[in-house]
């Protein structure tokens, strides 16, 4: 179908529907989303990460797709590495082939739409923040638990983005000096201690140093500790195992702790826990919250924050890119 003129100033309607694109290392996740946030149509495809042209070719492709049946007025598109804060270009992305990539520019020559790109966590804080957890807040801090820790903030109804549009990388501060070292070439990041990585890889030494606690994890995948998995953890420690429970125990508490600190400087309302590893719910919840309860400065003489589940899960990025595309 045609697709709506924006209006003269080049802008989005605000009741207009767009396209949201959320582009990760191994997905591609589209959908038309209304100005409501409700999706009416969604596709997913595989993510050729090691191509660049090949992954434009695959968001235009997806976006003609979704726009067979439906009338939109503009594009919105997470990505999962460093935008410039123009939200125009890719300066740099780990698990993706895109180095200075002019990807609003390229995309828009195709489309023939209106296109904003934003980075992946931000879109999903945006998400959360206009229809999921922190809907009813002007601050919120988004917490993405998966392979890493992938951070967006959004202060006084604004997504905040940082003088050169990198703001909220909370992943890779630093919490342990001389700690483990992490993908991004320092050591001791955030991210090495309250991801779904960390917590793999601490059952997994656990199981292959010969620990009784962790047998019963072990026997779950079948005695090769390599297959030990974070839903694997879940699992069992929503059926009561001790080891599993400790071990969400133990990543919650980073997980609280660093939440602590950050409040300490950007003392948001709402701090928002999503990502794979938010699925063992209270599991991992009820530990964060102690843990900042303990550890936040001024504790007892002022308000402290809510630690919630996301509530968009998997679709927050796509939703906060399409409503991102209106502004």
């Amino acid at each position: 179908m045609s697709e709506p003129e924006a209006d003269s100033t080049g802008s989005v309607p605000a009741d207009a529907l767009t396209v949201g694109v959320d582009i990760g290392g191994t997905k591609i996740l589209g959908g038309v989303v209304d100005a409501d946030g409700a999706i009416l149509a969604e596709h997913r495809v595989e993510s050729p990460a090691t191509d660049e042209r090949a992954i434009e070719q695959a968001v235009c492709d997806l976006v003609r797709q979704l726009t067979r049946d439906h009338e939109v007025a503009g594009v919105g598109v997470g990505a999962a590495g460093y935008v410039d804060k123009s939200r125009s270009n890719v300066m740099f992305a780990p698990n993706i082939a895109w180095r200075d990539v002019t990807l609003r520019q390229d995309l828009e020559s195709e489309l023939g739409l209106p296109v904003v790109i934003e980075n992946d966590a931000n879109v999903a804080a945006w998400g959360e923040f206009r229809f999921g957890a922190g809907h009813d807040v002007d601050d919120l801090l988004l917490v993405t638990v998966g392979t890493g820790v992938g951070g967006g903030l959004v202060l006084d109804g604004e997504l905040y983005r940082g003088a050169f549009g990198v703001g909220a990388e909370i992943g890779h501060m630093r919490v342990v000096p001389g700690g483990q070292l992490c993908g991004c070439g320092n050591y001791g990041c955030f991210e090495q201690y309250a991801s779904g990585s960390a917590l793999v890889r601490e059952a997994r030494t656990a199981a292959r140093g010969g620990s009784l606690l962790a047998r019963h994890v072990l026997d779950r995948a079948d005695g090769d500790a390599e297959a030990i998995t974070g839903p694997l953890i879940t699992e069992a420690a929503r059926d009561g195992d001790p080891f599993a429970v400790e071990q969400l125990a133990t990543l919650g508490r980073w997980l609280g702790e660093g939440i602590a600190s950050l409040t300490a400087v950007l003392d948001p309302a709402v701090a928002v826990i999503g990502g794979g590893v938010s699925e063992a719910g209270d599991l991992l919840l009820e530990p964060a919250r102690q843990a900042f309860l303990g550890q936040l400065t001024g504790r007892g003489h002022r308000p402290a924050l809510e630690i919630r589940k996301a509530r968009l899960g998997n679709r927050a990025g796509l939703i906060g890119a399409a409503d991102l595309a209106r502004r």
